[in-house]
């Protein structure tokens, strides 16, 4: 039996941890005219700011927290077009020349990453590596020979071959893209986001945007109640903090993954790999604080609060790690959170057609990176009533295949079942009896609530209705969150939203500890 390290008590996104000196700044505290606001400050809202300020607009951007914090700083940062056996599937269901242009939009989104990074010497550890599919089951073989089939239909530069450089991982066969990339997307962005501020752009953090007024000039309103006049929104909050009647709350669902970052014994020898095969393997190479490699390996993706007894989740990783890897330690632990589109495919473009002002990208999958950037670059034509050869492939308002709608059926008759199971459920456990540093749905005057008391003993119970559809919410302890099964919205243990649809926080309920 191989030795395996502790994970780490808390989870902490290895990026944020090792980006140095990150910027900071200031709250909105005044209502303010612009050209155009940029709602997000993760990939897809800091890459458009940048654009839209170099071209001469005027630009403000609102973050409801800290710039990185949402899943920009919780990604594994391949910046890849290589996005899972995909290209086939595409061709199938999409057609040649719409797989052709997801291809060309990460490939541009590529290229963009790299030309800014050498145009403003941003030191972010940006290296080309090649990208591997794999797979060690026989099943895939066929499934692999039809994405290599796809890459050689579509001009993608790219290899079939027996065996991958990473010994260490079993593989009879893998597909490789060449010349794709990763990079620290935090030292990355933090740099991008001093050029936009010397373009003249303007960034508010910890200035939440909770609704839009349509008139001749859009109206953005802060929680803290200001506004901000101007002439374009672009929705960069993950999921969009504004509908506008597209109800995207039914044409996407929200998944989490996790991740480790771990010293190993292993020599590695570049590059960047997924397993073809359920459950996902993910691993990548990164430098450590004091300077000595870590491995990056992730996996494990769930439905939000349907991975019941998450913190076994990095468990399962902690144990691949240490048989595959011979790990010496475990130094970072986190979980990030996707939104999936039907076709799997990103919303890019107008919110709706009825909002010609108001533009929207989310829907990244895993692949924010590539598909972030290739948001900016699209929304930055869009703005400017440029031709841009991706509108279409990305537009919201796009229509949907027979094979899209049936997902997004499935979808939604999953989220009917939780709705009601939370709703039926028979919860016995009282809040008295949680230990230190547990959480767990509980009874209080016979109604399900949530409770969870911390390392001091203070108990903080909530009502586990989800405030934006009715949902009950289970408890992630791998996070210590209250997390929605239905939309995807997650709580802290007090209550506040972490991440949205939901816009109000749980009901606190006062109980003797």
């Amino acid at each position: 039996m191989a030795n395996i390290p502790a994970l780490p008590t808390y989870p902490e996104p290895f990026w944020m941890k090792s980006a140095e000196s990150l910027p900071s700044y200031p709250k909105l505290e005044e209502n303010i005219e612009t050209d155009v606001v940029v709602v997000g400050g993760g990939i897809s809202g800091i890459t458009t700011g940048y654009l839209l300020a170099k071209a001469g607009l005027r630009v403000v951007l609102l973050e409801a927290s800290t710039l990185f914090s949402g899943t920009t700083g919780h990604t594994t940062a391949k910046i890849t077009a290589q996005h899972d056996i995909i290209y086939d599937a595409l061709i199938k269901q999409q057609g040649y020349e719409k797989a052709e242009l997801y291809y060309k939009a990460n490939a541009d989104a590529l290229q963009f990453i790299r030309d800014t990074v050498n145009e403003h010497g941003i030191e972010c550890g940006f290296t080309e590596q090649d990208a591997y599919v794999y797979t060690n089951t026989d099943s895939y073989l066929s499934k692999l020979q039809d994405e290599m089939a796809a890459y050689e239909r579509l001009g993608i530069t790219g290899y079939y071959v027996d065996h991958i450089p990473l010994t260490n991982i079993p593989a009879i066969a893998a597909v490789v893209m060449k010349k794709q990339a990763q990079f620290h997307p935090l030292q990355y962005l933090s740099a991008l986001a001093g050029k936009f501020v010397e373009a003249g752009g303007r960034i508010y953090e910890h200035s939440t945007a909770t609704d839009i007024q349509q008139d001749q000039h859009p109206v953005v309103s802060t929680a803290n109640g200001y506004q901000i006049t101007c002439d374009r929104v672009v929705i960069c909050s993950h999921f969009p903090f504004f509908d506008g009647y597209g109800f995207f709350f039914a044409r996407m669902h929200a998944e989490r993954s996790y991740a480790l970052a771990v010293k190993s014994k292993v020599n590695y020898p570049g590059g960047m790999y997924l397993s073809a095969e359920e459950p996902k393997r993910s691993i990548r190479s990164a430098t450590d604080l004091d300077g000595s490699p870590l491995l990056i390996i992730g996996g494990q993706n769930h439905k939000t609060g349907q991975g019941i007894c998450t913190i076994n989740h990095y468990e399962t990783l902690q144990r691949f790690a240490a048989e595959n890897f011979g790990t010496e330690s475990i130094s970072y632990r986190w979980s990030a959170q996707d939104l999936v589109t039907g076709d799997k495919l990103p919303y890019v473009g107008r919110i709706t057609e009825n909002n010609p002002n108001i533009f929207i990208a989310s829907g990244f999958k895993k692949w924010g990176m590539t598909t972030g950037t290739a948001a900016a670059l699209l929304i930055r034509d869009l703005v400017q009533e440029h031709d841009n050869p991706y509108t279409q492939l990305f537009a919201p308002s796009r229509s949907l295949s027979l094979s899209t709608l049936k997902n997004l059926v499935v979808d939604n008759l999953d989220v009917a079942k939780h709705l009601v199971s939370g709703k039926v459920e028979m919860v016995h456990r009282k809040p008295h009896e949680l230990n230190s540093d547990e959480g767990a749905v509980v009874s209080v005057h016979g109604r399900r609530a949530g409770a969870y008391r911390d390392t001091e003993g203070k108990l903080h119970v909530v009502d586990t209705t989800c405030t934006h559809m009715g949902c009950e919410v289970e408890w992630n302890d791998g996070e210590r969150t209250w997390d929605c099964p239905c939309h995807g919205s997650r709580f802290s243990i007090t209550g506040t939203v972490l991440e949205g649809p939901a816009e109000r926080p749980l009901k606190t309920i006062e109980v003797s500890s």
